[in-house]
């Protein structure tokens, strides 16, 4: 899962990068759905191993019709490097080549994305 818009939002302490949150959207494929679902009440330990290690954070994904939203927070300091490094890990490929024909775009897609980017409106902690 790659991205390239979401807000930086209140920062932590003075060390800390701020915490960005995203939202994205994709199409489940309706006959890859019991796949996709299986998939991810399982998910191999390498691929969480990943999304830490690139700082994703309170990482859900739900599913709504035929429509997923995922909701991530980054927490660190070059998010383009970071999914870099998760694009570029073999087991995070393997994952992706099982879950990714489950999915189909939307039609607000950015080049470059697999997952539709959406635009925060509201926030409050």
């Amino acid at each position: 899962m790659t991205a390239t818009s979401g807000g930086d939002q209140a920062p932590g302490g003075a060390n800390e990068a701020p915490v960005r949150r995203f939202g994205k959207l994709i199409r489940l494929r309706p006959e890859h759905r019991e796949e996709y679902l299986r998939l991810h009440a399982e998910v191999w330990p390498e691929v969480l191993a990943t999304i830490t290690a690139c700082h994703l954070g309170n990482y859900s994904i739900f599913l709504e019709g035929e429509l997923l939203f995922a909701y991530f927070e980054y927490t660190g300091e070059d998010y383009e490097a970071d999914m870099a490094k998760m694009a570029a890990d073999p087991v995070t490929q393997r994952w992706w080549r099982l879950t990714d024909p489950c999915q189909e775009q939307t039609g607000g897609v950015v080049p470059g994305e697999w997952w539709t980017p959406m635009r925060e409106v509201f926030h409050h902690d």
